[in-house]
């Protein structure tokens, strides 16, 4: 094998490695967004989105329903507020919160994970929070 070759060679085994590493089993790709939902949201939401998690007899506040909030909002899925919301960011420091600031959360587990490895925080939780977006876009009623 060529020194040229290399390069080809590293990526297809790499390609193959994390292919293999985030597949769901046999010609399945994960869901990022669904697995987001499930591992964040689920609790209180319920892993319907319809509000009635788990964790809903525990909350001051009942969560909403994820499926109806395109409906809502003149059949528009207002993604900039729910992003905000999500991310929180802008909140005050010691206000009130109804949700956990997943921004917050993402940036510090993230931060353990990486450790000293080179990484974009911000690109990092960006793409957390919009696979989450895209997977609540596609639990919308029709």
């Amino acid at each position: 094998m060529t020194l040229r070759a290399l390069p080809c060679l590293i990526l297809a085994v790499s390609s193959t490695l994390v292919s293999t590493a985030w597949a769901d089993g046999p010609g399945k790709t994960t869901d990022f967004g669904k697995r987001e939902f499930e591992a964040n949201c689920a609790s209180c939401h319920g892993m319907d989105a319809k509000g009635k998690g788990p964790l809903v007899p525990f909350l001051t506040k009942s969560p909403p329903d994820l499926t109806q909030l395109a409906r809502q909002n003149n059949g528009v899925l207002p993604m900039a507020r729910l992003y905000d919301v999500i991310d929180g960011a802008g909140v005050p420091a010691h206000g009130s919160r109804d949700m956990p600031v997943w921004g917050r959360d993402y940036r510090i587990k993230d931060a353990e994970y990486y450790q000293e490895a080179p990484y974009n925080p911000e690109a990092q939780v960006r793409a957390r929070i919009l696979a989450l977006l895209e997977y609540v876009s596609r639990l919308q009623a029709k």
